[in-house]
C-alpha cells in the first residue's frame, strides 16, 4: 500500500451507485465506498473522506470513507489473505466497524456471512487472522443491530437500480420502522410512499 493520501476535503459533486465525485480544488476525485459512508454524504455538501490509496496494474484507485474508524476497519480487512478491496467494500457495506468487530470477538461467522461474497471458510479466516487485532475497549454492544441494518442498506441498493436518488428514498425510508422488516418488505413500503408522493 502506498501512503499518498491521509483525506480529501471537498464538495460531493456526484453520487453513484458505489462511489462518490468529490471536487476539491477544480479536480473531480473518484472515490469509491462503502453504503455505511454513502448515507452520510449529500450531494452539493462538502464532507471529508478518509482515502485509501491503491495502485494497480490497471489503474489507480480511491478508497475513502466518511468516518476514520471505518478506514481502519477497511485497513484491517486487507490484511486478510484473499480479502481485497472490493470484498473489504462490500463488508464495510453491510455491516458496521463495531458489528465486525462484535463479530470476530464472539466468533460468530454467521454475521459476516450477511456480506456479499462471504462465505462460511472466509469468514472463518477473518476471524482468525483478526481476533488478535481487535481493541476490546471500543466496542459497544449492538446485538440484533445486524440484521436490520444490512436489509434496511440491501433495500436502498435495490431502490437506487431502479432509479431513485439516494435523496428521494432517504427522505421515505427515515420515515419507516424497518425493525424485523425484510428487504422486500422495506423495498414494497417505500416504493408505496413513493407513489404517493
Amino acid at each position: 500500500m502506498i501512503s499518498l493520501y491521509e483525506y480529501i476535503n471537498g464538495k460531493v459533486v456526484g453520487i453513484k451507485e458505489d462511489y462518490i465525485v468529490l471536487d476539491n480544488n477544480g479536480i473531480g476525485y473518484r472515490i469509491y465506498t462503502s453504503n455505511n459512508s454513502l448515507l452520510n454524504v449529500e450531494n452539493g455538501k462538502k464532507t471529508t473522506m478518509y482515502i485509501y490509496f491503491n495502485l494497480r496494474e490497471d489503474g489507480v484507485y480511491l478508497y475513502g470513507f466518511t468516518t476514520e474508524e471505518e478506514l481502519d476497519m477497511f485497513n484491517m480487512l486487507l490484511l486478510v489473505s484473499r480479502i481485497g478491496p472490493k470484498v473489504g467494500l462490500g463488508i464495510l457495506s453491510t455491516l458496521t466497524p463495531n458489528q465486525i468487530k462484535l463479530a470476530i470477538l464472539n466468533k460468530d461467522y454467521k454475521v459476516l456471512c450477511n456480506a456479499p461474497g462471504i462465505g462460511k471458510k472466509t469468514a472463518e479466516r477473518i476471524i482468525l487472522e483478526l481476533k488478535d487485532r481487535i481493541d476490546h475497549s471500543d466496542i459497544t454492544d449492538e446485538a440484533g443491530v445486524v440484521k436490520d441494518t444490512s436489509e434496511a442498506q440491501m433495500a436502498i441498493h435495490g431502490l437506487m437500480s431502479l432509479g431513485y436518488t439516494r435523496g428521494e428514498i432517504m427522505r421515505v425510508i427515515d420515515k419507516i420502522d424497518t425493525s424485523g422488516k425484510d428487504t422486500e418488505d422495506i423495498i414494497r413500503e417505500v416504493l408505496k410512499r413513493l407513489s404517493k408522493q
